[in-house]
Parts: C-alpha cells; structure tokens; sequence
C-alpha cells in the first residue's frame, strides 16, 4: 500500500528543532513520513530530525534544487562537477536523516534557460552526472528520483515523456523519476497516458493541486491519477507539497505571492482526501 507523506516546505525550506513539533501533529494525523528540502549542508541537523522522526516511528523523503553554478546540463565540465558534488552533499545530508529518497528537478539548474529547446547533448551530460551520483546514493541506500517542471521553471524536462527519456539514458538502478501533479497539469494532455510512460521507472509522486493549496480543492483530475497510479500497481510515496508565504525567501524564489490554504488545512484535509482516493480507487 502506498505511503503517505508531507513536504514541510508549507512552513519553511529550513530545517531545524522547531519542525519537531509539527512532526508530531502530522504523526498523530497519520502521515507514515515528512519531507524536507535539503537547502542547509549540516549534517547534524538533519541527523537530530532523523532520530526524532524514528522516534515517532516515521519515515522521511527529501527535496533538492540546483542554481547556475550546479548546471548538470552546463557545457562547463567545472561547472557540472560542481553539480555533481552539491548532490552528493544532499545524499549525505539525507543519508544522516535517514531517508530513502531524494526527489525535484536536480537534472538542470532551476529556472535557468538556454532560449532553444532541450539538446541531445544536454540529456546526456544530465544523465552522465545522474549516474555518478546514482553510484554514490547506492552507498547510502537512497534512490534519486529527478522530477520534470512545468515550463516556466526549466526546459529540460515539462513532460513524462522527456523524464523517462532522461532516466533510460542514466540507466542506474537508484536514479528513477517522479510525477507532480501540478506539473503535469500545465504540461500533459491526459494524466493517465503520462502516468502510463512514466510507470516503468515511477518511484515518487507529488500529490499537488494546480494553485498548490489543498488537495481536492481544485481542479487537478484526482480520480484519473488514483486510477491510472492503482492501475500500474503503484505502492511508493503519496507525498502532499503545497506552499505558502510562511517562508517569504522561498515563496519569492518559486513565485508563490498570495497565500491557498492554512498550512494545518492542507495537511488534514488533505490526508483526508488522499485517503478517501485510495479507499476509492482500491488503494488503501
């Protein structure tokens, strides 16, 4: 059965003792795990979130980004070594807290455009470095699971069809791919043939709404993606990312200027209709 999780993003995109508390309400609402974005490089304070998470007896996935100087796609070999060593700092990073994946879009820089549409060349030196850092997450236990953006936010990979072509070319057994709602809901024509082309390397979902407030809310077809994800047998994580402006820095980067819903209305309504969908579609 799949498991069901929260990107603590809603609050904040910094990691400290203060999310403790919000992991035990999210623990007493039934979320099996949380998710965090890995923006700091110290390993202890990931290290303390990942005992008190197994404490509480959860799991726990992360979230990672690159900026321009982190290009996988850069025709700079500096610059893509650069890339290659911010990842496995996030591994390392993830390994200390215990997680079992990495997902988001670290298959280029975020936001950074070339003015032309994706290269073969530019696949390849994505999948090249994705491949040395799927070796390194096989040390550690962690599958990486790159993530395609809508077209405002990169251009290497909008669809599924993109992703899993990048993935086939990385060919590592802990590089795999994972689908965001909300995404595919600027970028697909029909969520059940994107979930279909992803489906051989599917390891993570995003369950996102299209303004990213509360699940159900809006107006993401959520029945053909429980069908179609029941349908390929799909049993990895069902994990909420929404945002607000509680981190006003982060909210500015992804361009998030009004606020969707409370943050504690988006968690327990929105494990609510996760589960009613999973009950529904033969999930649960």
């Amino acid at each position: 059965m799949p498991k069901i999780g929260f990107n603590l993003l809603v609050w904040t995109a910094n990691l400290s003792d203060q999310m403790n508390p919000i992991a035990d309400r999210l623990k007493t609402i039934g979320y099996d795990g949380i998710e965090c974005y890995l923006g700091a490089t110290d390993t202890a304070t990931y290290a303390r979130f990942g005992d008190h998470m197994k404490q509480l007896g959860m799991a726990s996935t992360c979230v990672m980004t690159l900026g321009p100087d982190e290009n996988p796609v850069s025709e700079s070999a500096s610059v893509r070594a650069a890339a290659l060593d911010r990842i496995k700092v996030a591994i390392d990073c993830a390994h200390a807290m215990n997680a079992e994946v990495i997902c988001g879009p670290f298959h280029s820089a975020f936001s950074v455009f070339s003015r032309q549409e994706p290269q073969q060349t530019e696949y390849q030196r994505s999948a090249d470095v994705l491949r040395q850092a799927g070796d390194y997450a096989a040390q550690a236990g962690i599958i990486l699971t790159p993530e395609a953006l809508n077209r405002f936010e990169c251009y290497l990979c909008n669809t599924m069809e993109q992703l899993h072509h990048l993935v086939s070319l990385t060919n590592h057994p802990n590089v795999r791919a994972m689908f965001d709602t909300h995404h595919a809901n600027m970028e697909e024509k029909k969520f059940a043939d994107a979930i279909a082309t992803i489906a051989p390397v599917l390891a993570h979902v995003h369950i996102s709404e299209n303004d990213r407030g509360t699940p159900g809310s809006g107006h993401v077809p959520f029945d053909e993606v429980f069908a179609s994800l029941a349908g390929i047998g799909y049993n990895g994580w069902l994990t909420i990312e929404a945002f607000t402006r509680n981190d006003p820095d982060f909210a500015n980067a992804i361009g998030v200027w009004r606020e969707y819903n409370e943050p504690w209305h988006i968690a327990e309504g929105g494990y609510a209709f996760i589960r009613a969908m999973m009950a529904k579609h033969g999930m649960a």
